[in-house]
């Protein structure tokens, strides 16, 4: 196999072997994937069918949304609770990404296991990505199975990433 070109990134993974409690990783993976725990997604998705958001700037909206969910997330930090999440039983930093492998700074995978893990997106909104992945090496995975939602914001941060590089390295010939 060559190796996939990938580019630097600072992200964190959890982590566990898939087989574990493959249910309760495949109930996390669904509930992840459209923001079942968050009700002013839902909300604002049943408005914007019935078409209660077409006179709204989508970008202002956008905002107070996540102002909301910033208030629901101090409430929840003040009442000393925490969205319900699986454990998984490994953390590790990426240390660079491409559009469908990344790779860790540590050898933590066993080649060729299938894993389930979370991803902590650095992207605005914040938020936390489930995903299955297979170990390619003991430092190099390939994604298996990701939400066209989250593999959209996920190759949309490579690319952005790449575009970081090529301005640094534009940057040091001048």
């Amino acid at each position: 196999m060559s190796e996939p070109r990938l580019v630097p990134a600072p992200i964190s993974l959890y982590f566990s072997d898939a087989e574990i409690d493959a249910e309760a990783f495949e109930r996390e993976y669904q509930q992840l994937s459209e923001s079942d725990e968050d009700p002013i997604s839902q909300w604002l998705k049943l408005a914007k069918a019935r078409g209660e958001t077409k006179d709204t700037d989508p970008v202002l909206l956008q905002l107070v949304v996540e102002l909301h969910r910033k208030i629901d997330a101090l409430e929840m930090f003040l009442k000393d609770e925490t969205p319900s999440r699986v454990s998984l039983s490994s953390e590790s930093e990426i240390e660079s990404i491409g559009f469908e492998y990344f790779k860790l700074k540590n050898e933590d995978f066993e080649k060729e296991k299938l894993y389930y893990g979370r991803i902590e997106m650095p992207t605005y909104p914040k938020r936390d990505v489930g995903v299955f992945f297979k170990a390619k090496s003991s430092s190099l995975a390939q994604f298996v199975k990701m939400h066209e939602r989250d593999e959209k914001e996920w190759n949309a941060y490579v690319t952005a990433r790449e575009r970081v590089l090529i301005r640094e390295a534009r940057e040091k010939k001048q």
